[in-house]
């Protein structure tokens, strides 16, 4: 029963979107007594409840001897809380109907959730315990620690997880984004329940919390479970302030494996959101490598040549720094040639930018497919956090399509010159690759 009754909602929702993406749905900012702001879309046709929380932790705050903190810990969470072990606490959920989540970024922990309006406050309180009262019995950390060695033993297993583990701890160096939130087998074996305990104490507070609900619940009911469900968080902690990441080095790293393929992971510096060049520079990776079949490298390195099996590029941004990343996987006789074509289109469209017809069609897709974000009321509630995370406003989804047709030729250019530095790259080979060698440094061409 209960899925269908999600896709009915799914369907619905989205069937409201694309007719008018903008107009849709109104978003209803709630603030209960404990001064907690939640942003709420109240849509009663079918009674389903979405919530999506987001913190400003993650796994930057993990210590440097004991990586992969934040994920045990997100992943513990509903492993048991107060009175209830952790099958009680699972069958309380399978009971109320209540799906619930907890994960780590390197920037986030995200709690989502999904409910029948009817049990929404017993659902809230689910997240009350797991997030207040998480217990961290010794068995289910044992049964948790031995999940994540084994997830991290078949990464090592998988090209794309090595190239992507390689190519972190090569631009990040010291920096806490080196390792990734799912840590090493080092840092799990050291994890002690203390140290959960303490990273439950210090990630979570008032402050650093961005919460969205979507569904069958009014204003007037929902600040009650918000005040209920965090207002026993405390107001602030003393989180770590991870400092900014520090410009790339450019070079070769080669990771030599006996397979028939190699994987390649490229990257350059990159940008924040906030940044004001953010949304030129989204617009021209699309048209670079982010737009699939339309995109530079798709059509020059696998539909023109036919030397990768996918390719890619895309912006990363983080709290503390950004990257410009780029991805394609070739057979080993073609990886380096493959590599060449990729840069050749970076360095034309640093010189060159883009055209104005490329432009037009890539602000015709990036308009029309926004409201694809939207159709689910899980997905707008994800939506809703993501924005208020970034600080973005509460009318951002209004304009960001305006943001998109504003960018200019000119606009592209600039960004365009200003992150694509082939000359600079860092790359990270995962093969067997003809004519890629590890090297120091990368010579300029």
């Amino acid at each position: 029963m209960i899925r269908r009754i999600a896709t009915a909602a799914s369907f619905f929702i989205a069937s409201v979107l694309l007719t008018l993406p903008s107009q849709a749905f109104e978003i209803e900012p709630v603030t209960g007594d404990s001064g907690i702001e939640a942003w709420l879309v109240s849509e009663d046709a079918v009674p389903v409840i979405a919530l999506e929380v987001l913190f400003h932790a993650g796994s930057h705050l993990d210590p440097a001897d004991k990586p992969g903190l934040a994920d045990m810990t997100a992943n513990l969470m509903t492993e048991g809380a107060g009175d209830l072990d952790s099958q009680a606490f699972a069958a309380r959920l399978r009971d109320l109907i209540v799906s619930l989540s907890v994960s780590a970024g390197r920037d986030t922990i995200q709690i989502r959730m999904r409910t029948l309006s009817e049990n929404a406050a017993e659902a809230f309180d689910m997240v009350r315990l797991a997030l207040t009262e998480p217990r961290f019995d010794e068995g289910d950390v044992a049964r948790v620690r031995a999940q994540s060695l084994a997830s991290l033993a078949q990464d090592e297993e998988d090209p794309d997880s090595v190239a992507y583990r390689t190519f972190f701890a090569d631009v990040f160096g010291d920096h806490p984004y080196a390792t990734p939130p799912s840590g090493t087998p080092q840092g799990i074996e050291a994890i002690t329940v203390e140290d959960l305990r303490g990273y439950a104490a210090t990630a979570f507070a008032r402050d650093n919390i961005s919460l969205a609900v979507v569904g069958d619940i009014t204003a007037a009911d929902l600040a009650p479970l918000i005040d209920s469900t965090f207002s026993p968080l405390p107001d602030t902690t003393d989180r770590l302030d991870a400092g900014p990441i520090a410009p790339l080095t450019p070079g070769i790293t080669l990771v030599e494996r006996d397979n028939p393929q190699t994987v390649v992971v490229f990257g350059m510096d990159g940008m924040k959101r906030d940044d004001e060049d953010f949304i030129p520079a989204f617009v021209m990776n699309y048209m670079l490598g982010g737009g699939s079949f339309v995109s530079r490298m798709f059509k020059e390195v696998r539909e023109e040549r036919g030397l990768v099996y996918s390719v890619y590029t895309s912006l990363y941004p983080l709290a503390y720094g950004g990257l410009t990343i780029g991805y394609l996987a070739s057979s080993n006789a073609t990886a380096a040639e493959a590599l060449d074509v990729a840069r050749a289109q970076i360095a034309d469209v640093a010189e060159n930018g883009l055209t104005a017809e490329e432009l037009d069609a890539a602000k015709t897709f990036l308009t029309g497919s926004y409201a694809l974000r939207f159709d689910s009321s899980r997905a707008i509630a994800g939506q809703l956090a993501a924005i208020q995370f970034e600080d973005l406003g509460l009318d951002y989804i209004d304009n960001r399509n305006s943001l998109v047709d504003a960018v200019t030729v000119e606009d592209i250019s600039r960004v365009a010159e200003r992150l694509l530095k082939p000359e600079a790259m860092r790359i990270v080979a995962v093969g067997a690759p003809e004519g890629i060698k590890a090297t120091a440094e990368i010579p300029a061409n």
